[in-house]
């Protein structure tokens, strides 16, 4: 039994799931997130919890039973609490500026680089931080991604955008001779 699919989910309160052929709504005080249904799976809301099981012992059914169980899990906090990465951009002469849904960065180049946030996904900037906030886990995830590939931090100055908790390991310069 796969060790993440047999722990039931805990529903909180103004949360509701609807179970339906294909696919799972989770609906709560943020907002409502559609949640794929896998084969070979079931979820089953009984009370305030969500249990999942598999119909057989297939490889790709134990596969899909603790992924359908942290996707639903995912949903659930993301209509409650929500998700939010951080990144921090670093070197001299940068600069951010933006609101909600589009930023604009001074990152080196000839051209002021903008990024416009897809639907459900706000952005804020504070100094030289961007968080980036939503209900759905990976669209969250994805979104960061994209600001980060703008300017990958570089191992010698450290110089581009990274996550705050992420360590850019730094290189030596130059030897020079002797």
């Amino acid at each position: 039994m796969s060790r993440i699919g047999k722990q039931p989910i805990t529903i909180p309160a103004g949360v509701t799931i609807t179970v339906g052929d294909k696919d799972i709504t989770v609906a709560g005080p943020k907002g409502s997130l559609i949640v794929p249904l896998q084969e070979n799976v079931k979820v089953a809301v009984e009370g305030n919890q969500a249990v999942v099981t598999r119909d057989n012992d297939e490889p790709k059914s134990r596969a899909w039973h603790g992924l359908q169980r942290a996707l639903l899990n995912n949903a659930v906090q993301g209509v409650t609490k929500g998700f939010e990465k951080k990144l921090e951009i670093n070197g001299v002469g940068f600069r951010l500026s933006g609101g909600p849904k589009e930023i604009e960065m001074a990152l080196g180049f000839s051209h002021p680089v903008k990024y416009k946030a897809p639907e459900g996904v706000e952005l804020k900037t504070d100094k030289m931080t961007i968080t980036v906030s939503g209900i759905d886990k990976q669209q969250v995830g994805q979104v960061a991604a994209e600001i980060r590939a703008l300017k990958k931090p570089e191992p010698y100055k450290g110089k581009g955008i990274k996550y705050v908790d992420e360590v850019i390991l730094r290189k030596a310069g130059k030897a020079g001779k002797k």
